[in-house]
């Protein structure tokens, strides 16, 4: 894949430079509608020229990729490559670097026992005496209050200046955090809330359990693989579960809204699964059978392939059997 996995616009300036051009922006993942969000973010007056600017923008980075100037063999090791266009009245001044997808998902190690990204979930709850993650509740709640309806919900790209003012004040504890989420475009909200669970130092499912369920779901039997798949679920530490089926719910109610925010059961996988499954770096192992050799990137897509499937077989599922008698009153509680 030629696309860079991040695309940092660090500058977006006019001629003559103006007040709202003071500092960088970031998106998480390039594209057309993405460059609309940040000019409208940085300059709400460019609103009727929006669409234009960011589709000539978006036209003009593809041209630089498919050249060749930014091939990621090539560009692996090197530092950010920095290029200036001029369009409209605008002086774009951009930043690209190649991430590939691998290193994108990749978990890395932490120690971190303060605030709550990159801090194992069982440490957080216990912290909070709660089940589930005051995090992941309040970036749930945000959403189903004002981004239910959103095209692209989960998808689409918040500005990452945005999310990362969001994490540093979730890890802070910050007590202004809810009037933040209230101001925040609601993509920012939901990249928030994927960058929680994907800097999880383990992923929800656990790595001691990763492998079982990427066998479980290449069952099949549909009976073996529902009494498969169900329980190994069942199995995983409390706090993984709850939050897993908090968050289930939550996604089975975003899909319900698929005909205006076109998000279907199976995109939200495509967005959720390798971030709740994906195992730790040292949980990776090379394909079962050596003899057939297969390159990093197929073997990359067949893994991923596999995770989405296992978060798309629950979403599927009408009904998960409760672990416990409380489960509802757990999650539906005020006190979770």
């Amino acid at each position: 894949m030629l696309l860079p996995a991040r695309c940092p616009i660090h500058h977006a300036a006019a001629s003559p430079p103006a007040p709202w051009a003071a500092g960088p922006s970031m998106l998480e993942t390039p594209g057309a509608a993405a460059l609309e969000t940040l000019l409208r973010h940085l300059h709400p007056g460019l609103a009727g020229r929006n669409r234009a600017c960011s589709t000539s923008l978006w036209t003009h980075i593809r041209s630089l990729v498919h050249k060749g100037k930014l091939d990621p063999q090539t560009l692996q090791d090197r530092d950010w490559q920095r290029t200036v266009i001029a369009m409209n009245g605008i002086e774009v001044k951009l930043s690209i670097k190649f991430t590939s997808r691998e290193f994108s998902l990749k978990r890395m190690p932490s120690r971190k026992q303060t605030g709550v990204f990159g801090v194992k979930i069982a440490v957080v709850t216990k912290r909070e005496r709660s089940k589930v993650p005051y995090i992941v509740r309040q970036c749930v709640e945000e959403i189903e209050r004002r981004g239910m309806e959103e095209v692209g919900i989960y998808r689409v790209s918040g500005v990452a200046t945005d999310i990362q003012a969001l994490k540093a004040a979730f890890d802070v504890n910050n007590k202004d955090v809810s009037v933040m989420m209230s101001e925040m475009d609601v993509n920012a909200i939901a990249g928030t809330l994927k960058l929680y669970f994907r800097e999880l130092p383990e992923p929800l499912f656990t790595d001691e359990f990763y492998p079982n369920f990427a066998e479980g779901i290449a069952l099949s039997d549909p009976v073996a693989k529902e009494s498969c798949m169900l329980s190994l679920l069942l199995s995983l530490p409390e706090a993984n579960l709850l939050t897993f089926l908090f968050l289930l719910d939550h996604l089975k109610r975003v899909a319900e809204k698929e005909t205006v925010n076109k998000m279907s059961l199976h995109n939200l996988a495509t967005v959720f699964g390798p971030t709740l499954l994906r195992p730790s770096e040292k949980e990776s192992k090379p394909p079962a059978n050596p003899s057939q050799a297969m390159s990093m990137t197929d073997s990359w897509s067949l893994e991923v392939m596999s995770q989405v499937q296992v978060l798309l077989y629950f979403l599927q599922l009408e009904a998960i059997p409760s672990p416990d008698s409380r489960r509802q009153s757990v999650l539906f509680s005020t006190e979770v």
